[in-house]
């Protein structure tokens, strides 16, 4: 059970995007999952699997282990201030998933991490 507020209406947010982008509807079953269970990235691990310029989703917490050296857009439910610094630090661009979801995104120009 969510308890908390703000989880819970992005989660009703996302559920009412539009069926063609069945992204939004992963990213909510992936957010109303336990907190235990929900997913934790670091750095190193988005700076390994990603390539320059490429959109990813993290349904979940980026922390700042690690180094990224090159240029990204990563939206996430959270990240830590080491993980902000370090996209800071590489030109990169962390957004929340509030405000990314009011981008008009197709499922097919972003990956999800995780």
């Amino acid at each position: 059970m969510i308890t908390n507020p703000k989880l819970k209406s992005l989660i009703q947010e996302l559920k009412k995007k539009p069926t063609e982008a069945k992204l939004w509807k992963r990213i909510a079953s992936d957010l109303e999952k336990p907190t235990r269970n929900r997913r934790i990235v670091n750095i190193s691990r988005i700076n390994r699997f990603t390539k320059e310029n490429e959109t990813i989703i993290v349904p979940g917490k980026v922390l700042g282990s690690g180094l990224l050296d090159h240029k990204l857009t990563i939206a996430a439910y959270t990240f830590s201030k080491g993980a902000l610094d370090k996209i800071n630090k590489a030109n990169a661009k962390a957004v929340s998933l509030e405000d990314f979801m009011k981008e008009d995104i197709k499922g097919k120009q972003v990956r999800i991490i995780g």
